[in-house]
């Protein structure tokens, strides 16, 4: 089965809370949030492309 009926089946929870930043974010499965990288290490999950860069400085 596929299209329409399968989307009904998509009811399960993937991600919960995450105790170290509070989003939703949270991979019960995987083990590790998707927002701040808890779990996979001690460092806050961060890249310079989550930052827009106006006049060749990036703003937050």
């Amino acid at each position: 089965m596929k299209g329409t009926p399968s989307m009904g089946k998509r009811n399960k929870r993937l991600h919960i809370r995450c105790r170290r930043c509070g989003r939703n974010a949270y991979h019960i499965k995987h083990r590790y949030c998707a927002a701040c990288g808890f779990g996979r290490s001690r460092r806050l999950r961060r890249y310079a492309w989550q930052s827009k860069k106006i006049n060749k400085v990036r703003i937050k």
